[in-house]
């Protein structure tokens, strides 16, 4: 464990498990590096390096006021790449961390990266725009900042049964495992929410995903209510060039707890080329 500093000077906290081959986590939106305890413990454990870090604004990270957009974002994962010198990566992202890694690809190249696992992805942009109709409604993005604006933590209470699939068929978590992410978000500041309900909504990664060059398994919630998988998932397998789409049936948007094995089981055969997971179908990529 230990920090590194970002190029406008923000110190951010990260954790670097085990040895091997590197793969490196970012985080949801509102979470930490914590969120990804179960898939680096149990890839390490099987031989590979696993490096997490909190975001700024998250978790053990300084909370700056701004550099809240993907550029900036994109730019502090590569500081952690120069700093560990990581080649032959695989970047995996859950939600608002898919967006850091689509960015980093596009903004500092694929050098360093050989795999890509998107996660709950909120690719390729979730706000509706006039070219862009699918989208969520702006008014949805706009009633949630104003929740957030006055009080978080009560707007984390509402939606953690939502974001865990609570009361849809098949899907079981603890209640302790739900009350722990809950508590994961209390660091996070107000800033840095606010900052990234624009980015994460707004971000129009749409001409971005078909630059994408590297292997690319995309995996994603059947009953996801925060990114739709029509949307996200299968919108953005579309767009990447030779990407697979998994889609976990009944599947939430808190993937790495209600599917942990299944999610364990999927990164590792991607990495490493192992046997598959059970019982998921792929669905290829239409691009």
């Amino acid at each position: 464990m230990g920090h590194f500093t970002t190029g406008d000077g923000t110190r951010l906290y990260y954790k670097d498990w085990g040895s091997g081959t590197p793969v490196v986590f970012t985080h949801s939106w509102s979470l930490s590096s914590e969120m990804w305890n179960y898939q680096m413990a149990h890839l390490a454990d099987r031989g590979l390096r696993c490096i997490a870090y909190d975001r700024r604004g998250h978790g053990r990270s300084e909370q700056p006021w701004g550099g809240y957009d993907f550029d900036t974002l994109s730019d502090d994962l590569a500081a952690l790449m120069e700093h560990l010198d990581l080649t032959e990566v695989t970047l995996v992202g859950h939600s608002t961390g898919t967006g850091e890694v689509a960015r980093y690809l596009t903004r500092h190249g694929s050098a360093r990266v050989a795999k890509v696992v998107l996660v709950s992805t909120l690719t390729p942009l979730l706000r509706q725009a006039p070219d862009y109709p699918e989208g969520v409604p702006g008014s949805v993005f706009d009633e949630m900042r104003a929740r957030i604006g006055t009080d978080l933590p009560g707007w984390v209470d509402e939606i953690a049964g939502p974001f865990f699939g609570a009361g849809t068929p098949g899907v079981t978590v603890s209640q302790s495992l739900v009350d722990w992410s809950v508590w994961d978000t209390r660091a996070v500041c107000v800033p840095a929410m606010l900052g990234l309900s624009r980015t994460m909504s707004e971000t129009d990664f749409r001409e971005e995903l078909t630059r994408v060059t590297v292997p690319t398994l995309v995996v994603h919630g059947g009953a996801d209510a925060f990114n739709p998988v029509d949307l996200c998932g299968r919108g953005t397998a579309k767009l990447v060039p030779g990407s697979v789409l998994k889609v976990y049936e009944d599947g939430p948007h808190g993937l790495h707890l209600t599917h942990m094995d299944q999610l364990n089981a999927d990164l590792w055969e991607f990495i490493t080329g192992d046997a598959p997971g059970p019982g998921i179908a792929a669905e290829p990529s239409e691009a």
